[in-house]
């Protein structure tokens, strides 16, 4: 870690999670949930109904009132930059559609040699500035209270909608590309990498203090196909930022690769609901915080339950390094004082 990361953590007041994330014993778990700047909140409504998601996404005074406001109302120990993993695929040259309730369209995506050769990898300030502004306008109105994590989409993750073209449940297009075209589809996600190096050290730069890589799609992967279309590229990413900031991979339902991904030289693993506490920390290894693993729909439960269920989580995750979350992003129809209660219970649990 560079000079000027630990300057900034140090900074901090509210320092848990990069903490947890370098191993050391913490007073209690620190908690914040994936996707907590957004669709939940009525504050969050108020502005989706006002301004286009890019228009959120773009405007750095906009994204960076989103981002604070869970800080805010629900008290969760990080920021999380609101952007989109597709800004990516966006500022290599790919038209990007953001449907409210219908979800991303690509309406022109990858099929040929010609398509791959119109990606550019960008020049982030030009394409991306409004990010890095947002980071350097967030950070400000944080005053070190907690910490900021910038994120990115995992290279297979982007794949499968740069190629699909719009959101599946399957990606079976995708996943046939990598099959029928291997050589063309391992330049893809090599394009994508060095354009996500590239965007994560922007980030970082303007003020980032950890990153998260989602590969939401890794789960629709074997083992060995993983190995063959993410992991190596995931490894690419955690070695040319570790030393700047701490990564967090989290590769939904890919939980036969945790060990592979526990030695890419990222601080932390996000797991969802489908694997146990105990088996999870068996396949990643002592050496690592894990971050989970709570089933959003959980969340609805009536609060005295919720707190049990959360209490019960906290409990067999035991000692170890762990930063308390959700298996997967908040639900748009859960209560806000259910997200509270969530945080809350995490806040007062007493550490054994």
């Amino acid at each position: 870690m560079t000079t000027s990361t630990l300057n900034m953590a140090t900074s901090i007041k509210n320092d848990l999670i990069l903490r947890t994330l370098k191993g050391a014993s913490t007073e209690r778990f620190p908690v914040w949930m994936m996707r907590q700047a957004g669709r939940y909140l009525p504050q969050y409504i108020a502005l989706r109904n006002k301004y286009s998601f890019f228009e959120r996404v773009q405007t750095p005074e906009l994204a960076a009132e989103i981002t604070l406001q869970p800080v805010d109302i629900i008290g969760v120990d990080a920021a999380i930059l609101f952007s989109d993993i597709l800004v990516i695929p966006q500022a290599m040259g790919m038209e990007v559609q953001l449907v409210e309730k219908l979800g991303p369209l690509l309406p022109d995506p990858i099929k040929t040699t010609n398509d791959l050769d119109r990606l550019q990898v960008p020049d982030i300030e030009e394409k991306l500035g409004y990010v890095t502004s947002a980071i350097k306008l967030i950070k400000q109105e944080l005053n070190g209270r907690v910490p900021l994590i910038g994120f990115a989409g995992a290279p297979w993750t982007l794949l499968c909608y740069m190629v699909q073209g719009k959101g599946s449940k399957t990606f079976d297009e995708a996943k046939a590309f990598c099959y029928q075209h291997p050589q063309l589809a391992a330049q893809l996600l090599q394009k994508i990498t060095d354009s996500t190096i590239l965007y994560l050290k922007a980030q970082i730069k303007a003020g980032a203090d950890l990153i998260q890589v989602f590969d939401s799609w890794g789960g629709l992967l074997s083992k060995t196909d993983f190995e063959t279309w993410s992991l190596p590229y995931l490894s690419q990413i955690t070695a040319a930022i570790q030393q700047e900031a701490p990564v967090i991979l989290f590769a939904k339902g890919a939980w036969q690769s945790l060990p592979d991904m526990a030695n890419t030289g990222a601080r932390g693993l996000g797991i969802d609901w489908c694997i146990e506490p105990e088996t999870a920390r068996k396949l990643a290894g002592k050496d690592i915080a894990l971050q989970g693993n709570f089933d959003p729909s959980k969340l609805l439960l009536p609060i005295p339950e919720l707190k049990k269920e959360v209490e019960r989580m906290l409990t067999r995750f035991g000692t170890d390094c762990w930063i308390a979350n959700l298996g997967h992003g908040i639900l748009p129809n859960i209560p806000v004082d259910h997200a509270r209660a969530f945080v809350e219970t995490v806040k007062n649990f007493e550490r054994k």
